[in-house]
């Protein structure tokens, strides 16, 4: 007899029944880390995976130390001169603790000109000229920017963690922006 019962009756009724139930009983579905793990993955599923432990990374690293606002002076300080002091810089008005790569950036490497400075334009234009050791970004090429954007992306966001950012003084509203915001 039950059999019958169901056999009139009307799909839509069994979907919005199926809905009701899974409304009523949200449990009753295994949850995602109740799955089956041992599927194959796809290509796609690899990449997907990546990119968000990626996102999850980068997330933690604005969480691990309080943000602070430095001026041109209190970064200075961070420069790798002092032992047991971390090294800061700064790209595009972003400060970040580049300590884990005192090789490079550490006292007598190669990159420390750039240590404990907004090094915008010389990560621009890759290059450790000190007139280029500013967060002035006026007259740089398309290419220059686009560089910028990328190695500020690929290299500061995806490595280093993130501290703080620079505080700046004076503003000029008629004045182009000092960096473009993507990230």
């Amino acid at each position: 007899m039950e059999l019958r019962v169901l056999s009139n009756t009307s799909p839509a009724f069994v979907v919005l029944f199926c809905l009701l139930v899974c409304m009523i009983f949200p449990n009753a579905l295994p949850s995602d880390s109740e799955k089956d793990t041992s599927a194959k993955k796809t290509a796609d599923d690899d990449e997907h995976d990546e990119h968000d432990e990626h996102e999850n990374k980068m997330n933690l690293k604005f969480q691990e130390k309080p943000m602070r606002a430095f001026t041109d002076e209190d970064l200075s300080v961070y420069d790798g001169s002092f032992e047991g002091r971390p090294i800061y810089l700064a790209v595009k008005g972003v400060v970040f603790d580049v300590t884990s790569g005192k090789e490079f950036y550490g006292k007598g490497a190669t990159y420390n000109p750039l240590a404990g400075k907004d090094c915008t334009r010389a990560v621009a234009k890759m290059s450790l000229d000190p007139q280029d050791l500013t967060a002035d970004v006026t007259g740089l090429s398309k290419e220059e920017l686009d560089s910028l954007d990328k190695v500020f992306r690929e290299v500061y966001m995806a490595k280093y963690p993130v501290v703080g950012h620079m505080s700046f003084t004076a503003v000029d509203m008629d004045a182009e922006p000092l960096y473009r915001t993507e990230l």
